[in-house]
């Protein structure tokens, strides 16, 4: 696994973030079941510039629609359908705005990608998915961050040695 940092102050422009996590999203499909977020209190992120008055009617549109509540401890979660341009598009800018937004693999074992308070964004992703995701970055002309070239991958802990300090 390799951990890729990408806050929005990363990058010279907040849609940069938003073009590379819409490439990843595109590129990681057959690998991702779910990708949800909280969509209570969302706020626009300071660095946003082109996109902000489209985002701000989107989160008015949102903050319209009931709360889905998800299990026993009341877990606020929208979905949304990776499968629909449009969908991906929106979650692309939403993540960043919200408090908590997640990539999920199949069967909910791996988180792919996650923002945590609308300021820590983060990527973790197996050596192929990683390959295969630079490659399109590469491909589509968007450049890698030199911090994400250079991150090593980080080799899991043995099972016997999981869980412990």
């Amino acid at each position: 696994m390799t951990t890729l940092r990408a806050e929005l102050g990363n990058f010279a422009r907040a849609e940069v973030a938003f073009a590379l996590l819409e490439t990843f999203l595109d590129v990681a499909g057959p690998w991702v079941e779910e990708v949800v977020l909280d969509p209570r209190q969302l706020l626009l992120p300071d660095e946003m510039t082109d996109d902000r008055a489209v985002v701000r009617q989107l989160i008015d549109e949102l903050g319209r629609e009931p709360l889905p509540k998800t299990g026993p401890f009341t877990a606020y979660e929208r979905w949304f359908d990776l499968t629909d341009e449009q969908a991906r598009w929106d979650y692309t800018r939403l993540a960043y705005c919200s408090r908590s937004a997640t990539v999920w693999s199949r069967g909910r074992r791996t988180t792919y990608f996650e923002v945590v308070d609308r300021s820590r964004a983060t990527y973790w992703l197996p050596d192929s998915l990683k390959e295969q995701y630079f490659d399109r970055l590469a491909a589509n002309g968007w450049a890698i961050p030199g911090d994400w070239l250079a991150a090593v991958p980080k080799k899991p802990k043995p099972w016997w040695k999981r869980g412990r300090l």
